[in-house]
């Protein structure tokens, strides 16, 4: 293990492990991205420089020639509404803006119902969880950015906030079993996140300012034109903040640019994401600093950065009733810390990672048959070094996957998959280097009984594998390797109702052999006897009026031991009870958005024993009021609004007192405001 984020005494092992997660380079590398910055944006500028030459109504969003909205659907190409999936969450723009949300890892909370932890390293990026992980929620899902993975391999939460959120068209969770399609990690589902498209000969554009409490100041600025066959967008944001604790500072600012030519029937582009960051890292509390005072910080010292950038080539086109599409990226990411004390000090680490997915999709109509047959190739390739250390580990992978989907009179839904992944994972200083394969499966299929009632089922195996930081930090023979987690999942679920009255209810298990996770009594990453996660998920919304819409979501989820000297104990950092309800209100130029969040009591972090007391449950309360006037729009919203002190990251416990506590944040305000064009 790595990051040291993985329980324990994270006051202690995070200032000898956790910035190994952060994968860099020397400082004085950076100059090569600052310049990539620069020239990014002197063309984006000057291909928008045409924008004031336009006539106003050129500028309106609506156009006849506006390109389709893309969305990467469960099979990976854009969306067929007769293969959508069954019962996915979806999260669109509006309701990020509605609830005044401004990152996609808070609006996949508490839009999307996914458990979030308060983040122990930057301050924006919980980590999340989907059916009970616990400290590795994280790599048991996959994060894919307009059809691209952003999943960490280096026991890092994924840099969602990093993402302008002007920039995000919606925000699609599919929960359960996915490695057919998405490979290592999707155990406990998949999160898509589709950035807008330019319109064709058309174009719009935002700015947004924020001023809030605990020093809470943003600005960002969104801008997007499209011509015949050309289209180009750029989004730029920067935000500070005091904190709400003592050393909990930060720093963001993040661009994203793309340019994209098109025709009928195909579409080529280049997306570019910089990002830069810089925060305080405050420290976990005892039981007793957190009751005196949960603001204050037990490492004042201590603090992180990075520089994450990327860029991605896509294409799409199309051959009368075949597809193909690819996507060729690159990502670096340099990360620096310092902790104080005797195994602290300053630490720099650089990662590489190369990713090429090609695919071609073939659709096939027969009187009552349609059927969609995907074939794909993903490639990856890993590295990282760090300072202070010649481990340099690497990770190369190569999978082939198939799947196939037919739907019987536009009611009837049957599908599956194969897939076979090659990994190679070595280390210098570790001395491993290894070859393993790994194989997933499913099975799925859907019935409409009537128009609005439709019943799903899905089985298949799914499977994870040790990430080069885990491997380095556990118990296994010289030039040996973690097993791959392999988990046999099953789902059942319905789904009634339409648009405004829908109700989803889903029921699964993953029966897991050699779970991959961080052991907090013997300090180890190591392979878990059996494991169970089951449980019970429900979605739904309800329209009250032209005006009120209501929305909720609860699950439900036992992870425990099911073989070995851990038998019938429960996994730590996993809450068995969740329940979110929203209201949001709109009535002529104003609107409003209520959202209640209950989570329940869990274990903290090294409890494997199950003999401490658990972490108290919490609930917290967020509202947002806004009006709008012409191309204005004013709001005030507020946080955690009746100022409960709870935490949700806790990792150590010592004769039933809880240590290692990260607090959440208290009551927060803030006023935006924002014009658009």
């Amino acid at each position: 293990m790595s990051s040291g984020l993985r329980g324990g005494k994270p006051e202690n092992h995070l200032a000898i492990l956790a910035m190994k997660s952060f994968q860099s380079k020397p400082r004085t590398d950076a100059v090569k991205p600052a310049v990539a910055l620069s020239r990014t944006v002197s063309f984006t500028l000057a291909a928008l420089a045409a924008w004031s030459q336009l006539p106003a109504q050129a500028q309106e969003r609506v156009s006849t020639g506006a390109l389709a909205p893309v969305v990467v659907s469960s099979s990976r190409f854009p969306n067929d509404p007769a293969f959508a999936p069954v019962a996915a969450t979806v999260i669109t723009a509006d309701q990020i803006r509605e609830a005044g949300i401004d990152n996609a890892n808070e609006a996949i909370r508490k839009l999307g119902g996914v458990n979030g932890r308060q983040s122990t390293g930057s301050p924006n990026d919980f980590p999340l969880d989907m059916r009970g992980f616990g400290t590795n929620g994280d790599v048991n899902m996959v994060i894919m950015l307009d059809g691209v993975r952003v999943s960490e391999n280096e026991l890092a939460t994924p840099l969602l906030s990093s993402i302008p959120i002007e920039s995000i068209e919606r925000i699609e969770i599919v929960r359960g079993g996915s490695s057919v399609l998405y490979g290592a990690g999707a155990t406990g589902g998949v999160i898509q996140i589709i950035t807008k498209r330019p319109q064709a000969n058309a174009g719009y554009g935002s700015i947004v300012g924020e001023l809030g409490s605990d020093g809470q100041r943003a600005g960002r600025f969104a801008v997007s034109r499209g011509w015949d066959n050309m289209a180009i967008d750029a989004s730029y944001a920067k935000s500070n903040f005091d904190g709400y604790r003592d050393n909990n500072y930060g720093k963001q600012e993040n661009f994203s640019t793309a340019v994209q030519w098109f025709d009928t029937d195909w579409r080529f582009g280049l997306r570019t994401n910089i990002s830069r960051a810089d925060w305080g890292l405050a420290g976990g509390l005892s039981q007793a600093q957190f009751d005196a005072n949960p603001r204050q910080a037990a490492t004042p010292l201590d603090y992180g950065s990075y520089d994450n950038d990327s860029i991605t080539a896509f294409l799409e086109r199309r051959f009368g009733s075949l597809d193909v599409a690819a996507e060729l990226s690159h990502r670096e990411k340099i990360a620096r810390s310092y902790y104080d004390g005797p195994f602290g000090g300053h630490s720099t680490t650089n990662t590489r990672v190369t990713q090429f997915s090609p695919r071609i999709r073939h659709v096939l109509e027969a009187g009552r048959f349609k059927n969609e047959f995907v074939a794909g190739v993903d490639l990856s390739d890993w590295t990282s070094n760090s300072t202070g250390t010649d481990a340099d580990p690497t990770q190369h992978s190569k999978a082939l996957y198939l799947h196939n989907e037919i739907e019987i009179d536009k009611n009837a839904r049957l599908s599956g998959g194969v897939r076979r992944e090659l990994f190679k994972q070595a280390s210098v200083l570790n001395g491993y280097d290894r070859t393993t394969g790994v194989n997933a499966w499913d099975l799925q299929a859907s019935y409409a009984f009537v128009p609005n009632v439709r019943a799903f089922a899905k089985l298949g195996q799914s499977y994870r594998m040790a990430t080069p930081d885990e491997n380095g930090f556990a118990r296994v023979p010289v030039s040996d390797v973690l097993k791959p987690q392999v988990s046999h999942d099953l789902e059942l679920g319905t789904k009634l109702g339409g648009a405004d009255r829908q109700l989803t209810v889903k029921w699964f298990r993953h029966r897991l052999h050699d779970e991959i996770y961080f052991d907090g009594v013997n300090y180890i990453n190591t392979n878990l006897d059996p494991t169970r996660h089951e449980g019970v998920e429900l979605e739904g919304r309800l329209r009250v009026s032209d005006t009120v819409m209501l929305s909720a979501t609860y699950q439900y989820v036992q992870a425990k031991f099911t073989e070995g000297p851990y038998k019938d104990k429960e996994l730590a950092l996993v809450p068995k009870h969740m329940l979110q309800t929203r209201m949001n209100w709109k009535s002529g130029n104003q609107s409003a958005d209520v959202g209640a969040r209950w989570v329940d009591r869990q274990r903290e972090g090294d409890d494997f024993e199950n003999t401490c007391r658990k972490m108290p449950s919490y609930t917290t309360l967020d509202a947002r009021y806004a009006v709008r006037v012409k191309a204005w729009e004013f709001a005030v919203s507020g946080t955690n609004l009746t100022n409960h002190n709870y935490y949700s990251q806790a990792y150590s416990c010592s004769g039933n007192v809880i240590s290692g506590i990260y607090p959440d944040n208290g009551r927060e305000f803030k006023v935006t405001a924002r014009y658009d064009f």
